[in-house]
């Protein structure tokens, strides 16, 4: 495979741009060495680096592509707003369309606020629990790995340089599932917290009762409570991971797959918390978003037309069969190579994560970058096993043959022990880690 190419231009990308990229899960140091460096065009579920290497992608662009690359409805949709230009120093008529049509799916939200990304949106959501509740302080779920780049939040990882301390004073942390987690901090701290944040799902399921007691236990304690359903809307259910699981929270933020691929995120939920943000107060003391872009209209333009395809086709439905199968044959081919315990998939069926251990048992850097370095080789680019719409069974089939011909190359690392002499450069690393 022949990546000269890339490597020339991911080198350059390093002299000018800090990590080499714009979101750290791209970077290089998140792959092994011969994985593709530069990703040059994508149709459907394929992607064609910059030395012409074609690959089945997987991830799909951070989770946000669920339809495909460049998919024709949505192209279609963008391509005919941009003759009605992109921005203008007054609303559009798209804003009303786009808003409508969200609020229509996702019953539980009364208004709506567009803007770029999940970790806005979230920040946003926080500066309005604290106004609506008069309070500073704010939990979150140390589970799940990712709410905001913030300040407030990345207080709590080792990646926390620049941040003042101040902020660690504000957060604290409850595990998912484990409501006594949760009843303990509000004990710790009575009065004080403003926010509950958690993802509703992630790799496990809610047990049952959990987010309806969660919500409960919030209105006693006089916390506002916010779901991140950056990852689960527009994936796990047609009307988001609260539709499935009949669980209303006052506020809660989409983004990935709302407009498959195109910069598009929502801060939605109750009338009551909402209105804070808004311009019809004598009171009018909460700058809640005013983004330039946020309503840009060919990202609208994409949204609309990503729910209308989620309203009249069964892309939910497709994901789900997909990621099954595929998670099926993942396992089958591990226990074929007598490794069940060591790569096996994580995860709902539509959002397909995998282990990747090592001998003793425990996740493992080199053990997943010789994976996945196997799985390239075979023309799978899979740093999850996220399907989209455009998976289709011969995509599966191929991927299911590149997984086992990888884990033959896996159980002979885990035979000897080590992954020396059979991958190529250093492991991968992780982004960061929580406190």
């Amino acid at each position: 495979m022949e990546l000269t190419r890339g490597k020339q231009l991911a080198a350059r990308l390093h002299q000018i741009v800090p990590g080499g990229c714009h979101t750290y899960a791209k970077g290089d140091d998140q792959y092994p060495e011969l994985a593709p460096s530069v990703i040059a065009r994508g149709k459907g579920c394929h992607v064609w680096d910059v030395d012409g290497n074609e690959f089945i992608e997987y991830g799909m662009g951070l989770r946000a592509v669920t339809l495909g690359h460049a998919y024709p409805r949505v192209v279609e949709a963008v391509r005919a707003s941009l003759e009605l230009g992109t921005n203008f120093t007054r609303p559009s008529p798209q804003e009303l369309t786009c808003a409508e049509a969200f609020l229509s799916l996702i019953q539980g939200a009364e208004m709506v606020k567009f803007t770029k990304d999940g970790s806005t949106a979230n920040t946003a959501a926080l500066r309005l629990a604290r106004r609506a509740t008069g309070r500073d302080m704010v939990a979150v779920c140390t589970d799940h790995p990712f709410i905001s780049y913030d300040d407030w939040y990345f207080c709590t990882t080792t990646a926390d340089g620049g941040i003042p301390r101040v902020f660690h004073d504000q957060i604290v942390q409850f595990h998912y599932n484990d409501l006594a987690s949760l009843r303990a901090q509000f004990a710790a701290h009575p009065g004080k917290i403003a926010a509950v944040f958690l993802e509703p799902a992630r790799l496990d399921e809610p047990a049952p009762g959990f987010l309806a007691e969660l919500v409960a236990l919030c209105h006693a304690e006089g916390a506002v409570v916010v779901f991140d359903e950056t990852i689960t809307g527009f994936r796990w259910h047609l009307r988001g991971a609260q539709g499935l699981y009949g669980v209303v929270p006052d506020l809660s933020v989409f983004g990935k797959g709302m407009a498959n691929g195109f910069s598009q995120s929502a801060l939605a939920g109750k009338r009551a918390v909402m209105h804070w943000g808004g311009r019809d107060r004598l009171d009018e003391d909460v700058f809640l978003l005013s983004t330039t872009h946020g309503a840009e209209i060919p990202a609208l333009a994409a949204a609309i037309a990503t729910m209308e395809i989620y309203r009249t086709e069964p892309v939910v439905e497709h994901l789900h069969r997909v990621g099954a199968r595929l998670a099926e044959g993942m396992r089958q081919a591990s226990a074929r190579h007598g490794l069940s315990a060591h790569v096996l998939p994580l995860g709902r069926p539509c959002h397909v994560y995998f282990a990747t251990r090592g001998p003793d048992g425990k996740p493992s850097q080199p053990f997943r970058s010789l994976f996945l370095q196997e799985l390239i080789q075979r023309g799978v680019l899979g740093p999850s096993f996220v399907v989209s719409y455009s998976h289709q069974d011969d995509d599966i089939d191929r991927t299911i043959d590149a997984i086992d011909g990888a884990c033959a190359v896996y159980a002979r690392a885990m035979a000897a022990g080590k992954v020396d002499g059979l991958l190529v450069g250093p492991p991968s690393r992780v982004v960061y880690s929580r406190r």
